[in-house]
């Protein structure tokens, strides 16, 4: 293969979650830091589509729904006709490595722990995440080293490469929520399944701890949640139900006018960390799931977790670990 050219296009591939496109979106930055001539363009999920949105350092989202429902004839042509020099495996799918091969995309880059990988990838980074002690935004820079640039960062560097400058104005509507004599604050208790929850015990007693003439508390999630933290909003009249009220453009919004957000490790975590609001994030000390794996990054990110054995919460999404962290440790951080 011919050496790439300064103004290559590259293909992020990232069909997994918002916080996990938020914690790969530092990839993009470090890119165009050192090639600000290349051209990214980012292969997700439609409901991360505005996420990526938000990057400055992204050129053109991709939406892999909409591939999905095209005939392997037509998704081969749609890759093709991207005219990319680099497909870059960041979230590994079989599918989706068989695809940038058969669309003879001229580099391609994975892993050399995805087997499938060396059957369709002419370059592989030598990568395990799963005992790594590295932070997965960490991992997700090191698969650049194909590109002889530095891929060493410490946590504090990396907020500087999401590139979150695309941020439209909130409307009316969402801004009125606010409080601006107050310090509003987003409680998101669930996350759909993708964290150990600390438990909606622990959010009423936060919210009692939360004096209502200093503080605005909203309960943020979707219609689903909605419904199983009903109990919740119910109990203290004082919060502002959003459950299932915004888009997640609006949310996102939202989440920038607002001060602070407390959730376990989600989507909407990870992007207030990344648009510098105050966020705490509440952790259970196991692998893989610890903070020192996904803790939030940003200027004013936060986590709490309690120093302890986890294993025996492995098997259950019931985690006693979790639902440890000291009510006051929140409130410490939100007073802080």
């Amino acid at each position: 293969m011919q050496p790439l050219k300064n103004n290559f296009k590259l293909i992020i591939s990232r069909t997994d979650s918002i916080g996990d496109v938020v914690l790969t979106l530092p990839m993009a930055g470090r890119i165009k830091q050192k090639f600000p001539e290349a051209k990214l363009i980012f292969l997700g999920r439609d409901y991360t589509r505005d996420v990526v949105a938000l990057s400055e350092h992204i050129d053109q989202f991709v939406s892999y729904d909409d591939v999905l429902k095209l005939g392997i004839g037509e998704q081969i042509d749609l890759i093709k006709n991207l005219k990319a020099d680099v497909f870059l495996h960041v979230f590994p799918e079989k599918e989706i490595a068989d695809l940038a091969k058969y669309a003879q995309v001229p580099l391609r880059v994975g892993t050399t722990n995805r087997f499938y990988h060396w059957l369709t990838c002419n370059k592989r980074i030598k990568l395990s995440r799963k005992n790594s002690l590295l932070h997965e935004s960490q991992l997700n820079l090191k698969l650049l080293s194909f590109l002889n640039i530095n891929t060493d960062f410490s946590l504090n560097d990396i907020p500087n490469f999401y590139g979150f400058t695309k941020l439209r104005e909130a409307d009316k509507a969402t801004l009125d929520y606010i409080d601006k004599t107050k310090i509003n604050v987003i409680l998101h208790p669930k996350s759909k399944g993708s964290a150990r929850e600390w438990g909606l015990d622990n959010f009423s007693k936060l919210i009692d701890q939360l004096p209502e003439s200093k503080y605005k508390i909203f309960i943020s999630g979707t219609k689903e949640d909605g419904a199983q933290v009903r109990p919740l909003i119910d109990k203290h009249k004082q919060v502002t139900d959003l459950t299932g009220k915004l888009s997640l453009k609006q949310f996102i919004t939202f989440i920038n006018a607002a001060d602070a957000l407390v959730a376990a490790s989600t989507g909407p975590l990870h992007i207030a960390a990344a648009l510098g609001k105050k966020a705490i994030g509440l952790y259970a000390p196991m692998r893989p799931i610890h903070p020192g794996r996904w803790m939030p990054l940003g200027k004013n990110a936060h986590y709490l977790v309690i120093k302890k054995d986890c294993s025996d919460c492995k098997k259950t999404m019931n985690c006693h670990c979790i639902k440890e962290i000291n009510v006051k440790e929140v409130v410490d951080l939100l007073n802080r």
